[in-house]
């Protein structure tokens, strides 16, 4: 959440008064990794593994990854800011706090809400969400021109990427 006030110049300045969940979540998992994968906790090392995972990462990770120079079309590196600490074994959410004074928009990220497929009724979901259920499982529907198309599809691939959600559809 971001908190803002004028300052005496007539500006605003905003600061973020949460610390960014998504930015923890990410930053735990890449640590544990690392730690799974016995990857010495070097600077240069740690850098490496940020910027591979970043180059999977999808949706809002990827936009986090973005903001803290982890993609090839980033405009700012601010890797340092992460590795450093981390080889440290400095706590990410201590990184993370650091990161939202450098950059703002890490704090507005969040992630999306998780739709629970074996209870929501897909007739009642627009065409966006239909849409978001097949990128995040990064399937797309060609040819689909009506909400029912999008809906054929999901129910298709369903036993694929949600199997529990497939089975309780079938019984509903």
């Amino acid at each position: 959440m971001l908190q803002c006030t004028q300052v005496s110049s007539g500006a605003t300045a905003c600061t973020c008064v949460t610390t960014p969940l998504l930015c923890v979540s990410f930053l735990g998992r890449l640590y544990q990794s690392l730690h799974d994968n016995n990857v010495k906790f070097t600077s240069a090392d740690i850098e490496k593994a940020l910027v591979k995972t970043c180059k999977d990462a999808k949706g809002k990770e990827n936009r986090f990854c973005y903001y803290i120079g982890g993609t090839h079309d980033a405009a700012t590196k601010i890797l340092n800011e992460i590795s450093k600490p981390l080889s440290y074994h400095a706590p990410v959410d201590k990184i993370c706090e650091k990161l939202k004074k450098k950059d703002s928009q890490i704090c507005e990220l969040k992630y999306d809400k998780q739709l629970d497929l074996s209870t929501v009724d897909l007739k009642k979901l627009k065409v966006k969400e239909l849409k978001k259920i097949l990128e995040v499982w990064g399937e797309s529907c060609k040819g689909c021109a009506e909400k029912s198309d999008f809906i054929r599809k999901i129910n298709e691939l369903m036993p694929k990427y949600a199997p529990d959600a497939a089975k309780v559809q079938r019984e509903l």
